[in-house]
Parts: C-alpha cells; sequence; structure tokens
C-alpha cells in the first residue's frame, strides 16, 4: 500500500456517511464503513414518504436562502457538490429522476429504495467496506485522530468522518451518538430542537383527528411581537394532539424554542375569499336554510367532522336558529373561517421530527473541508452538524454536499 493512501473510518451509513465513501475513495483513500444497523440507509429509505426527495432543482443563492441555520457554513460545501451534480451523480448511477412542484427532485420509481441501493452498490463498487458494528468512540491522541472503538474491537484510522445523522427517527439509528463523539473531544455542540415536526395545541382536538384539509392557509404569529412569522397555502390535517401535514411541518421550521403564550396559529380556511366576499357567501347559504339549527348550517363551508369545533370556536349557541344569527354572529363566525385561532403548546417530540435543528456548532469546523478545528482528522457531516433547511430536498443535499467535502478532503494528505 502507498504510504500517503489514507486509512479513513466513517461512522454512519446514511445519505452523508455513504457519500462521504465514495468521494474518499475516489481520492485514492482506504474507506471502511461502520453502520450500527443491520442495513445502510435505514432513515433515507423512508424519507418523502417513501419516494425520496432527493434534492431541489435550484441554484446555489436560491438553495441557501432555504436553509435555516447557518447558510453561510454551506457556501462552500454547495459550490463544492451542487444540486445539479446530485441530479448527475444518481443519473449516472442509473436512477432516472423527474422534477416535480416546488422543484422538488424524486426517483421516477418514486422508490427511495432506489436511491439507497445506487449509493450501496457505488460505496462497494468504489471499494468502501461496511461493517456492521457500532462505534463506540473516536480514538484520540494529543487532539490528533488515531482510531475507532466498536463493539467488536480497536481499529486504527487516521481520520474519521463522523456522519451519524441527528436524534430524529431514533429507531433508524439516530440516537445522538455523534453529538457524544463531538462533546467527548471538547467539541461544541448547540441546543438540539425537533424541527419539520408536527405541533401540539393547547385546545382538544381529539374530535376531530383525522380531518384533513385542503387548499387552506396556516399563519404563525409570534405573541411577543405581534408578527407574522410564517404564512403559506397548502394541506395539513388535525391529530390527536394537534396538527399536523407539510404545511405545519414547514412552519414548525420557524419557531424558536416553544413557551407557553408564545405561538398562535392561524388557518383560513377560505383564502380565495375576502371577508365580505365570505360574509356574502354565508349569507347565500343561510337564506336557503333559514329554519336549520346553527350547527347544521355550516356543511356547505366546512368538512362536516370539524363544524361542532367551529361552533365552538365561534362562541354562537349551536341551536340557534339561522334566521336569528345577528350580523354580529355572522360576523364573528367569518373571523373564525378567515383565521381560526389555535394555541401552541409544544413541538411534538424530537423522535418525531423529520431532522433535527442544533448540533455540532459550525463555528468548530472548517467550512471549506468539514474537519474539526480542535481534533485533527476528526470531520463531521450531514445532520449531525448544526445546519437544517425546509422541506424540498434540501436537507438531503446539505448530506450529500457536506458528506462529499469532507470525504474529498479526509482523503487528501
Amino acid at each position: 500500500m502507498d504510504y500517503l493512501q489514507k486509512n479513513i473510518a466513517i461512522v454512519g451509513a446514511g445519505p452523508a456517511g455513504m457519500m462521504a465513501g465514495i468521494y474518499a475513495c475516489l481520492g485514492g483513500a482506504k474507506v471502511t464503513i461502520f453502520e450500527k444497523n443491520d442495513r445502510v440507509g435505514k432513515k433515507l429509505a423512508i424519507t418523502g414518504k417513501g419516494r425520496c426527495n432527493v434534492t431541489n432543482d435550484c441554484e446555489r443563492d436560491e438553495f441557501l436562502k432555504n436553509v435555516i441555520s447557518n447558510p453561510k457554513f454551506l457556501y462552500a460545501s454547495i459550490s463544492n457538490f451542487s444540486t445539479e451534480d446530485t441530479k448527475s451523480f444518481f443519473e449516472g448511477l442509473g436512477v432516472e429522476l423527474k422534477t416535480e412542484r416546488g422543484r422538488r427532485v424524486f426517483p421516477v420509481s418514486d422508490k427511495a429504495q432506489d436511491i439507497v441501493m445506487a449509493l450501496k452498490k457505488a460505496c462497494l463498487d468504489y471499494g468502501c467496506n461496511i461493517k456492521n458494528e457500532k462505534v463506540l468512540s473516536i480514538i484520540t491522541k494529543e487532539n490528533m485522530v488515531k482510531g475507532v472503538k466498536t463493539s467488536r474491537g480497536v481499529y486504527d484510522f487516521d481520520r474519521v468522518i463522523v456522519a451519524t445523522g441527528g436524534a430524529s427517527y431514533p429507531q433508524t439509528g439516530s440516537d445522538g451518538d455523534g453529538y457524544r463523539f463531538a462533546q467527548e473531544n471538547g467539541i461544541e455542540v448547540t441546543e438540539l430542537i425537533p424541527s419539520l415536526v408536527p405541533l401540539e395545541t393547547y385546545e382538544d382536538t381529539s374530535e376531530i383527528m383525522g380531518v384533513s384539509l385542503k387548499n387552506v392557509t396556516l399563519k404563525i404569529r409570534d405573541n411577543n411581537s405581534q408578527k407574522i412569522i410564517f404564512e403559506e397555502m397548502g394541506e395539513m390535517l388535525f391529530t390527536h394532539f394537534g396538527i399536523s401535514g407539510p404545511l405545519v411541518l414547514s412552519a414548525s421550521c420557524h419557531m424558536e424554542k416553544i413557551v407557553k403564550g408564545k405561538y398562535t396559529a392561524l388557518i383560513d380556511f377560505k383564502p380565495a375569499l375576502d371577508t365580505k366576499t365570505l360574509d356574502t357567501r354565508i349569507l347565500s347559504d343561510f337564506s336557503k336554510q333559514l329554519n336549520k339549527d346553527f350547527q347544521n348550517a355550516l356543511g356547505m363551508l366546512l368538512p362536516s367532522k370539524i363544524i361542532p369545533f367551529v361552533v365552538e370556536k365561534s362562541g354562537i349557541l349551536p341551536t340557534t336558529k339561522v334566521n336569528n344569527i345577528t350580523k354580529e354572529q355572522r360576523q364573528a363566525l367569518v373571523s373564525i373561517l378567515k383565521a381560526l385561532p389555535l394555541e401552541i403548546k409544544c413541538f411534538r417530540p424530537i423522535r418525531e421530527a423529520i431532522v433535527t435543528r442544533g448540533g455540532v456548532s459550525v463555528k468548530e469546523l472548517v467550512p471549506s473541508t468539514m474537519e474539526s478545528k480542535k481534533v485533527k482528522g476528526l470531520y463531521f457531516a450531514g445532520e449531525v452538524i448544526d445546519v437544517d433547511a425546509y422541506t424540498g430536498g434540501y436537507n438531503l443535499q446539505i448530506a450529500f454536499s457536506t458528506g462529499a467535502l469532507a470525504g474529498t478532503n479526509a482523503a487528501q494528505d
């Protein structure tokens, strides 16, 4: 073996770890990937509801606008391995891709497993050795990497790339090991917060769980500043604990740590209608059912299951006859339909989040290499770093880009 060839350990065979392995091999290194699960890409296989939103088809500057935490840190990695590079990479491995609404890129097959298998095959073809062993610790001496200790023994390595994922979906293996490895070596880890996660409400929504809303607008109001920090139209649903669905997951990215009274969610059931037009519509509906009880007169406006909830929020007695409803009461109904308030109690647990906000502090890493500033030969890639983005393929692209950069640099002398 050439004495300059680097012997590299990669901890974690997710998207960042496998991409790091491929690029380290391309750089001439000898690579061993340690994966504690019985198979690679366990979390990757369930992303995008099993379809895998591989990347987002946009330019670098647009991409960085969709990164929530520390976008400037990612400038070098996205420049080195762009969204276009990701598309070319997978198409080169024989995976056909397609672009859907919001520039989201998926495999034509709609099977995340195709992405997992393409990455695994590339790792093996380029020469990665994949071991199903749990890494217990990283061995360092005088702030230099010396090897790893696993469940089966101790191995010598010149470089180690930590690509363990975050703390979300622990059943897939993301149990926070990477944060521990960092802290054990004096590397700062910022506070971990769930991101892209459902929200719990103080209101009891158990009676309306399962109700799905389409073409509604969700707003999140910061009650301290009275500013709307999120506003978007789309789909959401009610659960036994509160609210979930695409709109809610996106909204959660904009929210800081939740304390009582900080955030209110506002649902506009009829975003296409202004208040005056909606009032006219309600008058028209009411005129056709004057002798009905109020609770039975909203079927043309709302899904039947959610009507009792809206009636209660409106403050109008359910048994009030439609022909007895006053103008003021009607205006109260319009207000609720345009901005039904839900008080946000908390994020759902981090284990239910799609990604983890927080992680290895970017101040601890060299952005052009992903190497630790404190420990020579120790690199980090993917979700374990304090970088996260909105839904739409951005987070997977971060994994691919940081993984490729870490692998390339770890292989260099």
